[in-house]
């Protein structure tokens, strides 16, 4: 994207200092993100029900073809322009989002008209929750220490719902989400100087940074 062009190092706002180094980079997954966070199935449940409704009367008459498409010319016009809006919204994000794993921090850049870059240093994660979705792809939010705390909207989508008083970041519809996980703790464990073991799940769990225990949600 030529919007980030200048970057001196893809993904980060400048070069890592001397003894950081980038473990695994990413960005959310089109089709889950759209699903996930921007809800498109259930828009095209919702349109695709205000099209029934609007064509129901003239199939009921049994009006005919033209009859039909005349009541729901509308409908099918501001649905496409809806659609079209949310889908390129999405597109957009994933394109300009893009989340670093290094051995010191994790760094999210997200925006699409003004970009922001968010350090977030290991020593100040707290607790790792892991929400799988589909074909090994999913979510990790992040709960901080202290009483610092980001703007929802600063996030979003890169956000877990609900937890507006104190917002937790979220990598969003990442690819093999859980050898990610794994990889975060065990950074997190190096950051901090204690041992840890692999993650290993099956559901939606979360991780207690401070004492690494795994424990289902």
């Amino acid at each position: 994207m030529h919007e980030h062009e200048f970057e001196p190092t893809y993904g980060l706002p400048e070069r890592l200092p001397f003894g950081e180094h980038i473990i695994w980079q990413g960005s959310p997954n089109l089709g889950l993100l759209a699903s996930s966070a921007f809800h498109f199935k259930k828009l095209m449940l919702y349109f695709a029900c205000l099209l029934l409704g609007a064509a129901w009367a003239p199939l009921a008459a049994n009006q005919g073809l033209l009859a039909i498409l005349d009541s729901t010319k509308w409908v099918v016009l501001i649905s496409f322009i809806c659609m079209s809006t949310v889908w390129g919204l999405c597109w957009l994000t994933t394109q300009t989002t893009v989340y670093t794993l290094t051995n010191k921090r994790l760094v999210m850049r997200l925006g699409i008209v003004l970009t922001v870059t968010f350090n977030l240093p290991l020593k100040q994660i707290a607790a790792a929750n892991i929400l799988l979705l589909e074909e090994g792809f999913g979510n990790i939010s992040l709960a901080l220490k202290g009483s610092d705390r980001i703007a929802w909207l600063n996030l979003w989508p890169s956000v877990r719902p609900w937890r507006i008083s104190k917002p937790e970041p979220t990598l969003r519809a990442i690819a093999n989400v859980e050898e990610l996980a794994n990889q975060l703790q065990q950074v997190w464990a190096q950051a901090n100087g204690v041992e840890t073991q692999p993650i290993q799940a099956a559901s939606s769990f979360e991780v207690d940074m401070s004492s690494l225990q795994i424990k289902p949600i």
